[in-house]
């Protein structure tokens, strides 16, 4: 567990905007380097691939939502454009990182409650009204920072109560952190495994939609997170953070698979719950499902609560249990597929 809690925090904090994931490429490159040969190609997706035989693909997807800078204005702000999905009713006042030159920190902009309407209190800010506050004069933030430099949420790592721990961007360090985990087991098994660890998902699953194409996987898992209840969610549309991986279900993936993932959490007593979608999972898995002529994918997912949120919580059993399932049903098909 303390493995895996490390491994989480650093990837988390090591910052990989989509467009721009040059850092957190350097790392996966050197966690990678172990097992095999490691490419990076023009979309930034690390891929490595290792042994021979019935061939896996492993995915996670690497980037994190943030903000580019779109302006400096002339009292010295920094006006911003998302890059994913960002709900801005949490942006007033919070801490980020503007990635230019150099780190600089800041905050959004907010109107004291004092100096705020009736009318301002109804009101969704909208991203085009808020601003980056750094302290620069405009002529200082020039020589620092350009339009189009990412800004992200404030590193952070917080460990919490009972093997939780909350970060920014565990959507999704954690499923790369569960992949990771499992590969010193995986490169004992007489089978190729392929893993890609792929950009640009947060603006439309772009870096899995070309990476995979040249791979000719037989079987691919993606692993990625989803919705854990909290309160005033809808519990048909969510699962339970600390119970175990989530299997998915949905037209756009293999049946089969998921049946035989569930078979196998359950002969190897692998706490699991059941995601029943009723279309696109909104992952990877739905476009690498249709590369070429078709890959049979599964979704694996960890349980995670206040996705796209600087307070994103996640179990690491559940990182744990996403890693162990992976690494069972491997075994498993490698060893059916050679009796």
């Amino acid at each position: 567990m303390e493995k895996t809690t490390e491994l989480i925090k650093e990837l988390t904090q090591t910052v990989g905007v989509s467009g721009n994931e040059d850092k957190v490429v350097s790392l996966l490159k050197e966690k990678l380097a172990p097992f095999g040969e490691v490419t990076v190609d023009c979309m930034n997706n690390v891929c490595c691939t290792f042994g021979e035989g019935y061939h896996f693909l492993l995915d996670a997807h690497i980037d994190e939502i943030g903000f580019v800078i779109t302006e400096i204005t002339d009292d010295g702000f920094l006006k911003l454009s998302n890059l994913g999905g960002i709900d801005t009713r949490s942006l007033p006042a919070m801490e980020v990182s503007v990635w230019g030159r150099e780190e600089l920190k800041g905050v959004i902009s907010t109107l004291p409650p004092h100096l705020q309407t009736a009318d301002d209190e109804k009101k969704t800010p909208k991203l085009s009204d808020l601003s980056v506050d750094t302290g620069f004069t405009k002529a200082q933030l020039e020589t620092l920072v350009s339009p189009g430099d990412r800004v992200t949420f404030k590193r952070n790592f917080t460990p919490l109560l009972n093997g939780l721990v909350s970060a920014s961007c565990l959507d999704d360090r954690a499923g790369v952190a569960a992949i990771l985990s499992c590969l010193d087991r995986l490169k004992e098994l007489p089978c190729k495994i392929t893993v890609m660890f792929s950009s640009q998902e947060e603006v439309g699953t772009r870096g899995a939609k070309t990476g995979v194409y040249d791979k000719n996987a037989d079987e691919a898992i993606v692993v990625d997170v989803s919705f854990a209840y909290t309160p005033g969610c809808d519990k048909s549309e969510c699962c339970e953070i600390s119970k175990g991986a989530m299997i998915g279900f949905s037209p756009t993936l293999d049946k089969t698979m998921s049946e035989m993932l569930v078979n196998t959490a359950d002969k190897y007593n692998i706490p699991y719950q059941r995601e029943i979608m009723n279309g696109r999972t909104g992952t990877n898995a739905d476009v690498i499902s249709v590369s070429q002529n078709g890959i049979k994918t599964a979704l694996i997912s960890i349980p995670e609560k206040y996705m796209h949120q600087r307070v994103e919580v996640v179990d690491v059993a559940d990182v744990e249990s996403v890693s162990k399932l992976i690494c069972a049903y491997i075994s498993e098909r490698a060893g059916d597929r050679n009796a």
